[in-house]
């Protein structure tokens, strides 16, 4: 069984650095592209960068240039540095791991991480 645990939110003001951590157990970790989502207040979730089974990455327009996602294999971990925050970046950011190998259909999602952007 797939679980995906996310941890690292928090507060922070405009201008500020957080980065978020992603666990994925249950399964060859490194097989797998992963991916980080948010949502925000009374808007619908969005994805905002993804890396595959190897190191390529994409990101949304939104946050090219300030955020970087990067996987630890050997940890079964990705993260999401996050630079130059700014009030619109408030969500809630959810990790997901794709279902299947190759591919990003993305299955299985954790809980979600409030982070907060306010002065």
């Amino acid at each position: 069984q797939v679980q995906v645990v996310e941890s690292g939110g928090g507060s922070v003001r405009p201008g500020g650095s957080l980065t978020l951590s992603c666990v994925a157990s249950g399964r060859t970790f490194s097989w797998y592209a992963m991916g980080w989502f948010r949502q925000a207040p009374g808007k619908e979730r969005e994805w905002i960068a993804s890396i595959n089974w190897g190191t390529s990455t994409n990101y949304a327009n939104s946050v090219k240039g300030r955020f970087t996602i990067s996987r630890d294999n050997a940890k079964n971990t990705v993260y999401l540095q996050m630079n130059s925050l700014k009030p619109e970046d408030t969500a809630v950011y959810f990790c997901a791991a794709a279902g299947s190998r190759y591919s990003y259909d993305y299955r299985y999602w954790g809980q979600g991480t409030q982070v907060t952007v306010s002065s």
